[in-house]
């Protein structure tokens, strides 16, 4: 069986390398180098705090290969585990962190309701007044996404993964009833499958065969600030959900805060948006941190930043489905790509070569759904 993997992030390279241990003969093409869109740009969270089984799930799954890295890729990608702590402003807020404990604990996630007292004692800068509950898990964390690309993409060659990098995807082959192969700017490359794992350029692939996917590039920031009161290395990734702001210790004492602000948003080209952090939005990000921890005050100094993509789709969910005959995506992470990727990988191997999914139910993934009347499962954690 032939495959094509369009896209070298780490979904892309976790995918390949799931094919290819499944017995699959891979050529994945990125247009780049290897992990410099949304990965290289990603704050590396790993957690099993969702408001949706299915996420949850994927990042059970997804667990299962972060825990062990190091053993089965041979590389250390700084997987911390301070723990993630949310927030709530309001009752209502508070009690759907109480459903959502309760569906993670029937999950087999050791996740926790808190009082504002007791969030303290797991981020001692944290004033209390300002929320009514929280949640929390230990186990929660970060890793380095650049070195985890490393090591998949190590891991993908030597299982047979013909890598090709600087190599775009310009077209997709079809012949009336799926796809059956990609035109690169060099050559044509005839697959049995074609795996869309292109990240914000995703909905762009699936155009190419004729497919609509509600897959829509945001632009996101992230700054790296010298906290005023130093913020040790056990404060967990703590978000201000109701208000969109977070923030977590970075190395040598800095600290990372991020968050989106505004009401509304519009796309961005994926191929010509600023990777540059703006400073009015990092001022911005500062003084909502500032707001409810005294972490940070007028006197914190802004390191540097940068702005990176994420894949929305309407419900903050991901597509992986064959979508039209021959076509798989994995795609519109809505920034938990690096966090799934394990879990994507595998399901994307299974959905090639058995025909379907059995590491989790990926039915509600499908993009059918949004065609579908009645109640969307939205994901309600993202910050």
């Amino acid at each position: 069986m032939n495959v094509v993997v369009v896209g070298g992030g780490i979904v892309g390279l976790s995918s390949a390398h799931a094919l290819a241990e499944a017995g699959a003969d891979v050529t994945l093409c990125e247009s780049g180098s290897l992990g410099t869109g949304s990965t290289a740009r990603s704050a590396g969270g790993i957690r099993t705090q969702f408001s949706t089984p299915i996420n949850v799930r994927l990042s059970i799954e997804s667990l299962r290969v972060w825990d062990r890295f190091e053993a089965a890729f041979g590389v250390d990608i700084a997987h911390r585990r301070p723990g993630y702590l949310f927030l709530a402003r309001t009752p209502e807020t508070a009690d759907r962190f109480r459903e959502n404990v309760a569906m993670q604990h029937d999950l087999g996630v050791d996740s926790e309701f808190l009082s504002p007292a007791e969030a303290v004692e797991r981020c001692p800068g944290l004033d209390a007044d300002q929320f009514v509950g929280a949640t929390y898990n230990a186990a929660d964390g970060f890793a380095d996404p650049n070195l985890a690309v490393q090591g998949y993409a190590t891991s993908a060659r030597e299982a047979g993964v013909d890598i090709r990098t600087g190599t775009p995807v310009v077209d997709l082959v079809t012949d009336g009833d799926g796809v059956t192969g990609v035109e690169t700017d060099a050559e044509r490359i005839d697959a049995d499958f074609v795996v869309n794992a292109a990240g914000a350029w995703a909905a762009a692939v699936a155009d190419l065969a004729g497919v609509d996917l509600p897959i829509h590039p945001r632009r996101r920031q992230v700054a790296v600030v010298d906290p005023s009161r130093p913020l040790s290395a056990d404060v967990p990734l703590t978000i201000d959900l109701e208000r969109g702001s977070y923030f977590r210790p970075e190395r040598d004492g800095a600290a990372l805060v991020g968050g989106h602000f505004a009401e509304t948003e519009s796309d961005v080209d994926p191929d010509a948006y600023s990777d540059s952090m703006d400073l009015d939005w990092a001022a911005t990000a500062v003084e909502r941190a500032a707001a409810y921890t005294n972490y940070f005050d007028g006197d914190s100094r802004i390191r540097r930043g940068w702005a990176g993509l994420y894949a929305v789709t309407p419900d903050h969910h991901p597509i992986v489905e064959e979508t039209v005959p021959g076509l798989i995506t994995a795609a519109g992470f809505s920034g938990h790509g690096f966090q799934h990727a394990p879990a994507t990988g595998r399901l994307v191997a299974e959905l090639c070569t058995d025909g379907e999914a059995s590491l989790v139910d990926i039915e509600p993934l499908s993009s059918r759904r949004f065609d579908d009347e009645g109640d969307e499962l939205v994901e309600q954690n993202v910050a």
